[in-house]
């Protein structure tokens, strides 16, 4: 087992002092204080008094089992991992212990072959939580209040060594990477941690302002200069003098606008829309694009001398795909920061719930998993998901070929005269309702949709 630092601590508890002797010899490390215990009374006033990393108990304990040690041990320290152990768990007792928040459950006559290697990860995810909290605490910004970027992966590790190196310079910054990895996150920690960090930094999407506007809202216009400007108007650079200007989406600036870009980054003078007053911004440009830039400029649709004058710098932002280390902690992340804002009780993941979630491919990456954790928190049983409570969604406008043959058939099969979508959705209620053997939430929670949407379906 490799050695840790610090140091963790492991608390085995089994009335059987054969079974404690020969896994203390077992796991022993550097790093890694084991402590035991022969009953369940005595574990509990170890968590009181010691930090305890993991604890690997038996089901068959005095004075109270196994299963109320899981209990009290998730009430009174949240962070301790609990495995059960147990001569042949039975199905009942993994399915209960996994809800009450087991990190696992193990047939004691595995345990020479899996024991090690499964205590080795389950330290391993302890360390991988504090390091992301330890780097929530650290990513801050004195004037704007915390930048937390969760993640443990060396891909996005590497990204953030580069946000150290270059936030300290003014170098124009190129952000690129698939919608919804959090390149607004990354330009806000270029900026929190730059000498600029007591200014302002200034957002304008680029893509989302139409072309007729989008000159006005960089430069500013005068009194009367179009239809609509009924007073002057400072732009974004104006704005951001002094700090740092992010222009998301700067793949979708139309050409006339972008060589109106480039002279400001070339000598950082501008002038409104109807004036000729030449005037002058300090401004630190942070760009970012899900385009492939420099296909764009080879297809003619971005200026060449404008790409390289934003790509002093890039970072590219891995998809979370390429990084499936960092799904447990930014699901938690997520589901923390839902139930806390909505008041509701603490719901954590079972580890069946983090497979499914690590193999899932995330399209829409970041911003596709939280809101498949609010919507999970949303229609949640219990306080603890899984698999079937997570609603995982396939890759919007790629459907299969097998799911194609099935439309096709399903819309051959159509009544003539009548609301084909309506038909769809009435006859999809119904056969999913079947399948759930008419449980309305499990149905409902299958479908992705309110239990009150499918009993309206289902009436019609």
């Amino acid at each position: 087992m490799p050695a840790k630092a610090p140091e963790e601590t492991l608390l085995l508890v089994d009335p059987d002092l054969d079974f404690l002797d020969w896994a203390t010899k077992h796991l022993a490390a550097d790093g890694l204080r084991i402590l035991r215990c022969d009953n369940a009374d005595n574990a509990v006033k170890v968590i009181a008094k010691t930090r305890v990393d993991l604890m690997i108990a038996a089901f068959d304990l005095q004075p109270f089992d196994g299963m109320e040690l899981l209990a009290r041990t998730r009430q009174q320290s949240p962070h301790t991992m609990v495995i059960l152990t147990t001569g042949f768990p039975s199905t009942g007792q993994v399915i209960e212990a996994t809800q009450r928040g087991a990190h696992d459950v193990l047939g004691k006559e595995s345990l020479t072959f899996e024991l090690r290697p499964i205590v080795e990860s389950a330290l391993q995810t302890q360390e991988n939580r504090r390091s992301a909290d330890r780097q929530e605490a650290d990513l801050q910004s004195a004037a704007e209040g915390r930048v937390r970027i969760v993640g443990v992966s060396r891909t996005l590790q590497d990204v953030l060594k580069l946000v150290g190196r270059v936030a300290r310079t003014d170098a124009p910054v190129l952000i690129a990477g698939e919608s919804g990895t959090g390149k607004e996150l990354i330009a806000k920690a270029v900026h929190a941690y730059s000498p600029r960090r007591k200014h302002e930094l200034i957002t304008l999407n680029c893509g989302a302002i139409p072309e007729n506007l989008l000159e006005s809202e960089l430069f500013g216009h005068e009194k009367g200069s179009f239809t609509g400007a009924i007073a002057r108007r400072a732009g974004r650079f104006e704005q951001a003098d002094g700090g740092t200007l992010f222009l998301d989406e700067i793949g979708d600036m139309p050409l006339t606008i972008q060589v109106k870009l480039l002279r400001v980054l070339q000598d950082g003078t501008f002038s409104r829309v109807g004036s000729n007053e030449v005037l002058s911004a300090d401004v630190r440009v942070v760009a970012a694009t899900h385009k492939n830039l420099a296909a764009e400029v080879t297809d003619g649709r971005f200026r060449e001398d404008l790409y390289y004058r934003l790509n002093v710098v890039e970072l590219r932002i891995p998809a979370l795909r390429e990084r499936p280390e960092d799904i447990p902690l930014l699901a938690e992340f997520f589901l923390q920061r839902i139930t806390r804002k909505n008041g509701m009780a603490r719901i954590h993941l079972s580890a069946e719930a983090v497979a499914a979630l690590q193999t899932h491919q995330w399209p829409g990456n970041v911003r596709e998993l939280e809101n498949t954790m609010a919507r999970a928190c949303a229609l949640a049983s219990s306080n603890i998901l899984l698999p079937e409570d997570i609603p995982l969604a396939s890759a919007p406008g790629k459907p299969q070929p097998a799911l194609t043959e099935t439309l096709d058939r399903l819309l051959n099969a159509a009544p003539t005269g009548v609301n084909v979508i309506d038909w769809l959705a009435r006859e999809t209620a119904g056969r999913a309702l079947e399948r759930n053997q008419g449980e309305i939430k499990q149905t409902a929670i299958a479908l992705g949709i309110p239990p009150a949407r499918l009993k309206e379906l289902l009436g019609k």
